[in-house]
């Protein structure tokens, strides 16, 4: 049986990657049933996890594993690694540029690398009342309070 994402305690741990560009509806559709298959296959040391992934916002990928019932190990995530490298070779996209920003611009998450980022902010474009996605929360709970934040409140504006 899959694990749902209201499954996973509120101390799952999480992994998210970005991609570099907005990944089209086809491929996400693809992409949500190999996430799936995935995460219902994902075991550390021949024990199944207790694994959630998604696609959101038609350019992240999130991984959540509820260690209660077993820890990710190194080759476990090494797995998930290999997983995210598959996606960037067959769609031609970067998951692991971490110096590529997401923020919304209305409905829209749009992305820019730093530089793009700090100019759109010294033009006005993106400014502290932007929402911007902090990739590096750790965990379900964190992912649900500071995944999404301000501007203001993220480590994004020390870069500016």
């Amino acid at each position: 049986m899959a694990t749902t994402y209201a499954d996973l305690s509120a101390n799952s741990r999480v992994w998210v990657y970005q991609s570099n560009k907005e990944l089209e509806q086809n491929a996400v559709e693809q992409l949500k049933l190999q996430v799936d298959d995935f995460t219902k296959e994902w075991a550390s040391h021949n024990v199944q996890l207790k694994a959630w992934g998604d696609i959101l916002h038609n350019r992240f990928v999130v991984f959540m594993v509820d260690e209660s019932q077993a820890g990710a190990s190194g080759c476990s995530i090494d797995k998930s690694v290999a997983f995210i490298k598959n996606i960037e070779t067959n769609l031609g996209v970067d998951m692991f540029d971490r110096w590529n920003f997401a923020y919304k611009n209305g409905d829209k998450v749009e992305a820019a690398d730093r530089d793009d980022f700090v100019q759109l902010y010294n033009n006005g474009q993106i400014t502290d009342e932007t929402t911007v996605f902090n990739n590096l929360v750790t965990t379900k709970d964190d992912f649900e309070q500071k995944w999404q934040v301000k501007l203001s409140d993220s480590w994004h504006k020390r870069l500016l």
